[in-house]
């Protein structure tokens, strides 16, 4: 359970953060204590939750609500690690 929490003095890396609700983010976010850095990682073009969509995600709003303060930052890979047919497929399909 993470609601009540304060996580100090840790590194917590979120995966597959386009998966989660707007709610889920901010529950996550609003625990880190003091000394603690957070990572979220995905990608907007592989959600495979139904409740949410390119706009609408976690990962998108934390990007968005963080962008204009310098406490955070925000990197965009431009090419895909693993085939160029798998990089066509999260475009096209």
């Amino acid at each position: 359970y993470i609601r009540g929490r304060s996580i100090s003095n840790a590194f917590i890396v979120i995966d597959e953060a386009q998966n989660l609700s707007k709610h889920e983010i901010k529950t996550i976010i609003t625990r880190i204590g003091e000394g603690t850095k957070i990572i979220l990682t995905g990608d907007v073009e592989q959600i495979d939750n139904v409740y949410v969509n390119e706009t609408s995600n976690g990962l998108a709003h934390a990007v968005e609500s963080f962008k204009e303060y310098p406490i955070a930052g925000h990197m965009t890979f431009k090419k895909g690690e693993r085939s160029e047919v798998a990089t066509l497929a999260s475009k096209v399909l």
